[in-house]
């Protein structure tokens, strides 16, 4: 709620002239708002069910294949045996470097609810790049996808009698994750959507867990075994080989992305 009305605050005029700019920008962002808030409800439903190893696992390394899938069906823009490759490579990395070789418990109800938040990810990741793509301002788009989302779920938020920060620590903590991993993150994250072809950037995002490893080693002094180091390394090739530019002739999502966007905006 805190990082959607930041993001809808900070997205202003901008916001406004992209909900009245017809139906044909408004409803799939819509859509793309009540998606955002699902996948928050599927993710936190998922780790309580499935513990939060599994549902980490499941909701984040899944959330690149679909968005690869969807930008595919959608922009038809195919992605490449070398994103796919480094993809899957990537996503095991992940799960060798979260699990770590312990024995984990697997509830069927939870996996396929991080599933469900894996595709809800990777639906409002293309429906934001496609509306990037086609001309709307980044700093609009997650303004209105994600203030849409803070409407939906402060209801949630209210009458699921979750209490809120009474001492200031925990006020200070909880608005950090608002304005911070939720309203800075996403507003980058629009931005290179300006410029990067989505399923990249989906499986670029998967740095998240491990600079969260990184960090629990060098902050909080936790031991990392062998498996998840080597998942570590896995992770890493796999952004490294993701996120180096594309040959000469071979092909790219991300023109066929802007030119689906260009007729989508011309037709509008």
């Amino acid at each position: 709620v805190a990082g959607g009305a930041v993001l809808a605050a900070a997205a202003g005029p901008a916001a406004w002239r992209l909900l009245t700019g017809g139906r044909r920008r408004v409803l799939p962002l819509a859509a793309a708002a009540l998606a955002v808030a699902a996948y928050q409800l599927c993710y936190f439903a998922a780790v309580g069910r499935t513990g939060v190893a599994v549902g980490t696992v499941v909701a984040i390394g899944s959330g690149p294949a679909f968005t690869g899938v969807l930008s595919w069906l959608r922009h038809g823009a195919r992605p490449g045996r070398r994103w796919t490759a480094a993809t899957a490579a990537a996503v095991a990395g992940c799960a060798a470097l979260v699990l770590g070789g312990q024995a984990v418990g697997v509830d069927p109800a939870g996996v396929l609810l991080a599933l469900l938040g894996g595709l809800l990810y990777g639906f409002y990741a293309v429906t934001a790049a496609r509306s990037i793509t086609a001309g709307a301002a980044s700093g609009a788009v997650m303004g209105v996808m994600f203030g849409g989302a803070a409407v939906v779920m402060l209801p949630v938020l209210l009458w699921g009698g979750t209490p809120l920060p009474a001492d200031p620590r925990g006020l200070l903590t909880a608005l950090y994750l608002g304005c911070a991993t939720t309203a800075l993150s996403y507003y980058l994250y629009g931005r290179g959507l300006r410029t990067t072809p989505v399923a990249r950037a989906a499986t670029l995002a998967l740095t998240e867990p491990a600079v969260a490893a990184l960090l629990g080693v060098a902050v909080l002094h936790e031991r990392l075994t062998a498996v998840s180091w080597a998942g570590l390394a896995l992770l890493g090739a796999g952004l490294v080989v993701v996120a180096l530019p594309a040959r000469a002739g071979a092909p790219e999502a991300g023109p066929q992305a802007r030119a689906c966007g260009e007729r989508a905006e011309s037709s509008a």
